[in-house]
């Protein structure tokens, strides 16, 4: 009873805040009324009336900027203030950034006396392709915004019929009342009462420990698969050795009659008995007519080997460790790092490198299911080039593993973070390879390509393809397998439509490259991308059978192969495929079908 009453005044100020927040008006002045009768206080909530100030501040200052037409103010305050999970993930919000990348757009045409400044509007237009490019070319399957990609190059959109309604007057008044129903309603969830936090935050502690679960009824699925997978090949070797055993016995009672058995009879008992690899040199290389030949390879062959003892690794304090990549030096945090990757590289692949991953994912070591404002996955942002790299070697190691790439891939947040700092490494860095690495093992799992193909990363790869000269054999290779990944995707095959001949210039040039590890990979994208019509068209229109016809002259058998296939694909006639009808259906597992006779880069 004691503690209830120390706490009391606290309690009821939460119940009177949620109450203001939810609106129950009647309620809050029979509450408020009934406490002070009863003389129980009621705390006030720090900071409400602050918050509310400044949210009416934010509100105000980024419609002004969008009456004002101040293009880089206003998308500078949406970013910092629009929460990114709604920018990226509530539909309404990313059809209104749409239409107001367009209201900047024209802002100029509507408004000017007389002719707008050319270079301004310039700008603006080349502000508008770029968004269409990237952010905004998650939206160009939708019907409403197809017409508005052709926008940047209409010369006067003014008078073309599919942008009449731009330049109503109605237009831009309607968008403005959107945008501030819109900017209520987002600050209004922004000042949440602590009493729902309190509940959420509860919540997500049952998921997570869900999550957990999930987790280990994986691995522990995973491992099952495994051992079926040995019980069935012992299965198997034991009914062929039952098999050989009737046909030895069978043997044996012809040769008490005085039959014979012939050598090359023996020979092929015995390479029934040996494992696979062992077959094609024993049919060559064993004389099997000199005595005692066959038995000294077969003991030899079923000998079993010396099993290593591996121990397990000693437990470490993840808590700790997590503390100190937060909050330590930078020098800590690199050896930290480095020894964190040594260890899960330098164990022993099967039970002792699975028991360090567990671990990992288990103490969720990379903070990727974490809420806190500082978590260790921010250390790929950390000033020290050092820690940034040792941080992208650190997760492209996870990503090498099938357990850690599920671990990696359970939140889109590693992945954005992943292709920010791609994008912000300018120079061809270590960091920026084992980023790259780790974004071609992500592109094995569906959702997270379909994510890349929505975040416009085939144009940042057909961009830094175009020097490929200027790049290490590193990053050109997983660039490239990358790409061809993504465009195995109708979405991605879409995207390159869009760009179609950037892309097969770029193609087409780095199938002459003198780096021969690319090619499977490039010819691969190729043949993807020639399935959409409008691109086989390009194609033919630049000469691209006579670009490939060169090649098939100096390739090898498998190269030449290949070149056929695509050959046949560019002077195909065919529509979309079903095939490409289906391929978005989000699937999670590692190995995606590949619609085309090029294997999935690994």
């Amino acid at each position: 009873m004691g503690d209830i009453l120390a706490h009391e005044s606290e309690l009821l100020g939460l119940v009177k805040e949620y109450l203001d927040f939810a609106e129950f008006e009647d309620t809050l002045k029979t509450f408020s009324k009934e406490c002070k009768m009863k003389g129980k206080p009621l705390s006030k909530t720090a900071g409400g009336s602050l918050k509310d100030s400044k949210s009416l501040i934010i509100q105000k200052n980024l419609v002004t900027a969008f009456d004002n037409g101040d293009q880089k103010v206003f998308f500078s305050l949406w970013e910092e203030h629009v929460p990114s999970s709604i920018r990226d993930h509530d539909s309404l919000a990313q059809k209104l950034e749409f239409y107001l990348h367009i209201h900047f757009a024209i802002y100029l045409l509507k408004h000017s006396i007389g002719r707008p400044d050319k270079e301004d509007l310039d700008e603006r237009i080349s502000y508008f392709r770029t968004y269409l490019e990237t952010k905004g070319a998650a939206l160009s399957q939708t019907t409403e915004f197809l017409p508005f990609y052709a926008l940047p190059f209409v010369p006067n959109p003014m008078v073309h019929p599919s942008f009449k309604e731009l330049f109503q007057d109605s237009w831009t008044p309607e968008l403005k009342l959107k945008l501030e129903k819109f900017l209520a309603l987002i600050f209004k969830a922004s000042n949440t009462p602590k009493l729902l936090t309190l509940y959420k935050e509860n919540g997500q502690s049952n998921k997570e420990t869900s999550q957990q679960l999930h987790q280990q009824l994986v691995e522990a699925e995973r491992r099952s698969m495994t051992y079926l997978k040995r019980y069935n090949k012992i299965q198997a070797d034991y009914h062929n050795l039952i098999g050989v055993t009737a046909e030895l016995v069978d043997s044996l009672e012809a040769t008490v009659s005085g039959k014979m058995i012939t050598p090359e009879y023996l020979q092929s008992v015995c390479v029934r008995l040996f494992s696979d690899q062992m077959r094609q040199s024993l049919a060559h290389s064993v004389d099997f007519t000199r005595p005692g030949t066959a038995s000294t390879m077969l003991r030899a062959s079923l000998a079993p080997g010396k099993l290593k003892d591996v121990p397990l690794l000693p437990s470490l304090d993840y808590e700790k460790l997590k503390k100190d990549l937060i909050l330590g030096s930078d020098r800590l945090k690199a050896f930290l790092l480095q020894a964190l990757r040594w260890r899960l590289t330098t164990s022993h692949p099967g039970e002792q490198r699975e028991t360090v991953l567990e671990a990992y994912i288990g103490n969720d070591l990379l903070d990727c299911h974490s809420h806190s404002q500082r978590t260790v996955l921010q250390l790929l942002h950390s000033k020290s080039e050092v820690v940034r790299q040792y941080m992208a070697r650190l997760i492209n190691a996870f990503a090498s593993l099938a357990g850690g790439r599920l671990y990696l891939a359970q939140s889109t947040k590693v992945l954005r973070m992943l292709e920010e700092r791609l994008k912000e490494e300018d120079e061809d860095i270590v960091t920026r390879e084992n980023v790259l690495g780790a974004l071609q093992k992500f592109s094995l799992r569906r959702p997270l390509q379909t994510a890349m193909i929505r975040d416009g990363l085939i144009f940042w790869l057909i961009d830094i393809l175009k020097d490929p000269d200027c790049l290490s054999d590193y990053t050109l290779e997983y660039s490239v397998a990358l790409l061809m990944n993504l465009c195995l995707r109708s979405a991605g095959k879409n995207m390159c439509a869009k760009v179609a001949g950037l892309v097969l210039k770029v193609l087409s040039d780095l199938l002459g490259h003198e780096n021969h590890e690319i090619q499977p990979y490039v010819n691969g994208a190729l043949y993807s991308i020639l399935s959409i019509p409008s691109i086989r068209e390009e194609a033919r229109a630049m000469g691209m059978e006579d670009i490939l016809r060169c090649f098939i002259k100096e390739g090898n058998a498998e190269m030449v192969r290949q070149i056929e296939f695509i050959i046949k694909q560019l002077n195909s006639e065919e529509l979309l495929d079903g095939v490409l009808e289906s391929d978005d259906d989000e699937d999670e597992d590692d190995e995606f079908f590949c619609p085309n006779p090029f294997l999935v880069a690994q």
